[in-house]
């Protein structure tokens, strides 16, 4: 059921609940429960809550809830998402009035308290199809008064999952024609995001920014900050349209040719990061593509395919499949060809801890995974190369799954999202992909191997690349150790 909506069109809207109607009941603020979607700019979530509290006169504000523990985050990914939000907070209160809230904890309990203080009508919250967030709008729409709405906007996809298709889709070559069907519907400018026409009363609690960010980077602190990729939505816009080194105004030309090749890692957007915590919207990146396609139609039309075609895909994969991070979710054919190959005989056998560690026999796959440790990001050739070799070294299918899923989410700073869930079903499962000539172990999954890699790309010097990389970043945390004692010797 779609909510009847101006601004944002209503296949973009879902109602999750319907408030009874009570006579005399005054209407109480709009309230944006803000999850994927961490951004002032371009954000249909919280389009729609202001106009609806616009249409109600009444205010509007935002609230986020920080989890205790979010599927393994650490200082590289929650200190990255932090120091975006205290940017927001700062946009948000100071350029729009409106008031921001942080809570920390379950947002199942917190998310209806705060609700239920301020006396709001109208809860609005983003979409996402990770089973963890379902399940706490389930439950937060059973703890929230018969007297609240809940709309749920899809802020993510450029289609709105619901609207691209009602089921489970086969492959990209399934979809495709059904998004590119609704492109021009939903492809458009997005309106300007109107001031609150009634204040909020009251003030919003102090955030210590700077206490939260030191805490969270001490207790996650086995996965340090990268340096690489600096977190907000201006910086995000900089890596889009940047005159110095954005990726559509300076290198967008070799995207088509250097996307493929893991030595030349700014042939790719560097948008990702940013896509997966909302700091940009990919509707945004896609308008400002078209706009420029006529002068690299190739570039723009591979850009495109992977920003809306796949990402779009990967929504839809997890949001109907239940088992979007296990062997039961993957085709039947699959499913069969690998346990009909499970107890193939291994060259080798690593365990989770060694892999972690890269101490295999492999320097290219060692390489690979240390490009993610200390990076923060594997090049998504080598990502699939990493992931079927995984399957070739342990025990069997699941166990391989479920170390390709713990590895991405614990050093990936886009980890945790539905990219990387169906990057790994790729790879180990074979999920939107097709069957291939029957091979030990793989089964009819699809193979890659060293040789191939060889014959794609410099292999010795992609993991000389890597070496280098553990060199600066070694290089780094002796300088920071260093300061660190001499701040200490001078108490």
């Amino acid at each position: 059921m779609a909510a009847n909506s101006a601004a944002v069109q209503p296949g973009r809207v879902r109602i999750l609940k319907e408030a009874s109607k009570s006579a005399g009941q005054n209407m109480g603020p709009v309230v944006y429960w803000m999850f994927r979607d961490q951004r002032v700019r371009d954000n249909w979530a919280l389009i729609h809550a202001v106009e609806q509290a616009h249409k109600a006169n009444v205010p509007v504000a935002v609230a986020f809830n920080l989890f205790d523990q979010f599927l393994g985050a650490k200082a590289r990914q929650l200190g990255f998402m932090l120091r975006g939000l205290r940017q927001l907070h700062r946009d948000l209160e100071e350029t729009h009035q409106i008031p921001f809230f942080l809570f920390r904890g379950n947002a199942e309990d917190t998310i209806p308290n705060f609700v239920s203080e301020c006396g709001a009508s109208l809860l609005v919250t983003d979409f996402s199809p990770l089973r963890e967030v379902r399940k706490c709008k389930e439950e937060i729409c059973k703890r929230v008064s018969d007297f609240v709405t809940i709309h749920e906007v899809d802020a993510h996809n450029v289609v709105p999952l619901w609207a691209a298709s009602e089921k489970l889709e086969y492959s990209a070559r399934t979809i495709r024609s059904k998004i590119n069907k609704k492109l021009p519907e939903y492809l458009i400018e997005f309106p300007m995001l109107q001031p609150p026409v009634t204040k909020w009363v009251g003030t919003s609690r102090l955030i210590d920014w700077d206490s939260l960010i030191d805490e969270v980077l001490r207790k996650g602190a086995e996965v340090p900050e990268i340096d690489w990729c600096e977190p907000g939505e201006k910086a995000a816009m900089e890596v889009l349209m940047g005159s110095k080194n954005g990726f559509l105004t300076k290198r967008l030309k070799g995207y088509s040719s250097d996307r493929n090749n893991p030595l030349k890692p700014r042939g790719l957007s560097g948008l990702s990061p940013y896509l997966h915590f909302g700091q940009i919207s990919a509707q945004r990146c896609a308008l400002e593509a078209r706009s420029i396609r006529k002068l690299c139609p190739e570039a723009v039309d591979a850009f495109v395919e992977e920003l809306i075609v796949r990402r779009e895909l990967a929504d839809n994969f997890c949001f109907y499949q239940p088992h979007y991070d296990s062997l039961q979710g993957a085709w039947e054919w699959a499913r069969k060809t690998l346990m009909d190959h499970a107890f193939d005989k291994r060259e080798h056998i690593y365990t989770k801890e060694q892999l972690e560690k890269a101490q295999t026999a492999d320097p290219l796959w060692n390489a690979s995974q240390l490009e993610m440790v200390y990076y923060g990001k594997m090049h998504g050739f080598m990502r699939m190369y990493w992931a079927k070799k995984i399957l070739e070294w342990t025990r069997g299918p699941e166990e391989a799954l479920e170390i390709s899923i713990y590895l991405n989410n614990k050093y990936e700073i886009d980890g945790r999202d539905p990219n990387g869930y169906v990057g790994c079903m790729w790879s180990v499962c074979g999920v939107h992909d097709q069957g291939w000539k029957e091979r030990p172990i793989f089964g009819k999954i699809r193979y890659m191997n060293y040789a191939g890699c060889k014959r794609k790309f410099d292999v010795d010097g992609y993991i000389a690349y890597v070496k280098r990389l553990g060199e600066t970043k070694k290089r780094k945390a002796e300088s920071l150790l260093g300061r660190k004692a001499k701040e200490l010797c001078t108490y």
